[in-house]
């Protein structure tokens, strides 16, 4: 007997239950603040918006500051918000083989000039945002924490997104908690809490066609969002662009110039309060799986699971797994990418090296986030996961494949 087709998705995320409709779902900034313990948060129509609010408000106090320093190995949302903003993108490279900023580079970076630094905790780990602080502080420049992909990680205590001046969350789908597009705002000061309110007022009113087709895409995700399901709504656009050799269409890294700007109504918001509840013993039960494959994973040859840095305890959505050259990713790559385990990259390209955001991302040497965007695959930590999926996988990444 054949089995059913059945599609892993590349990164865990919070399966949403029939009963999360339901009208009574709560407040959803009220539900996420009290688990995070975090100060108001304010929502906001996706992470996108969330940092074009922020980038706003900023510049609204330092109109003489047009530039946004961001790491060279990030999504190329973060660039079109910049530009969205009115602002410069300056990209700033990496640390060897890591997608945290060089403090080097940062410090050689940022000038009078700079209005903002981005430190970024990608795919649940935390970055470094105490050395990025000092950098941005030292020209008088903020900190907004692009925590987007780091929902529920925390330093020590304290989430994530408090220790710079502002942070914001992503409650795209697969990012955790989901309306399939939403963001959170989030700041210590009182001051900058209220500007960012205001800004957002301004920027996203009521429009009943956005809030509609993002209502309707909420239900067919919670409809979809299931092994038996994705092959037909993820899995076969993937083999699509793969088989045409369009890897930036294949994980989704090509995004329209134009941010839609609307406020999410209180039945989605609602529904994302229902299943934030759940949100905590998801995310500890996807830090144990994950964990317990970074230890197997970390015996093969030449590879590293990137991971904590010490004090902190990240979210594990996905893997980001740092294989020891471009030809060994490729190999993996060509092995897993199309069979359904949720194996994947991050980004395809470091920033500067998107032909659709020349013109907005300058030409400059970014070599070691180059050299981190050809070595990564991401290993999607589903709780679908069988004993021989991910023995599928260890076999994939073993060095016999390269």
């Amino acid at each position: 007997m054949i089995g059913l087709p059945r599609e892993l998705p590349p990164t865990a995320g919070l399966p949403l239950h029939a009963s999360d409709f339901l009208p009574g779902g709560g407040d959803l900034a009220v539900v996420l603040g009290a688990q995070l313990g975090t100060p108001s948060l304010q929502v906001t129509c996706s992470g996108t918006v969330a940092l074009l609010v922020a980038l706003r408000t900023l510049r609204q106090r330092a109109p003489e500051r047009d530039t946004v320093v961001v790491p060279a190995y990030t999504c190329p949302l973060v660039a079109i918000a910049v530009h969205a903003a009115g602002l410069r993108v300056q990209p700033c490279d990496t640390r060897p083989g890591h997608f945290d900023m060089d403090p080097d580079a940062l410090q050689a970076t940022c000038n009078a000039r700079t209005l903002a630094v981005l430190p970024t905790h990608l795919g649940g780990r935390v970055a470094d945002v105490e050395r990025a602080a000092a950098s941005a502080r030292a020209v008088g420049a903020w900190v907004i924490e692009d925590a987007a992909q780091a929902l529920g990680a925390r330093v020590g205590n304290d989430s994530v997104g408090l220790r710079g001046d502002i942070g914001f969350f992503s409650l795209a789908a697969g990012k955790g908690l989901t309306l399939f597009e939403g963001g959170v705002l989030v700041s210590r000061d009182a001051d900058l809490r209220q500007a960012l309110r205001q800004t957002a007022a301004g920027l996203a009113p009521p429009r009943l066609r956005w809030e509609l087709l993002r209502s309707a895409q909420l239900l067919g995700l919670a409809l979809c969002y299931r092994p038996s399901l994705l092959p037909l709504v993820y899995g076969r656009p993937l083999r699509q662009a793969l088989q045409q050799h369009a890897l930036e269409a294949a994980v989704g890294d090509v995004f329209p110039l134009h941010i839609p700007q609307h406020r999410v109504s209180r039945w989605r918001q609602a529904v994302g309060a229902r299943a934030a509840r759940r949100l905590p013993a998801f995310q500890q039960a996807a830090r144990e799986r994950g964990l317990r494959l970074r230890d197997r994973v970390q015996q093969l040859p030449g590879i590293t699971v990137i991971d904590d840095a010490p004090g902190t305890q990240g979210t594990w959505p996905l893997l980001m797994v740092r294989l020891p050259s471009q030809r060994a990713r490729d190999a993996a790559q060509a092995t897993l990418w199309s069979r359904g385990l949720g194996v994947s990259r991050m980004f395809i390209h470091a920033l500067t090296d998107y032909s659709y955001l020349r013109g907005i991302v300058p030409a400059v040497a970014t070599p070691q986030a180059q050299d981190f965007a050809a070595r990564m695959l991401t290993l999607g930590n589903s709780p679908w996961w069988t004993d021989a999926d991910v023995e599928a996988i260890l076999k994939g990444l073993s060095p016999q494949k390269w």
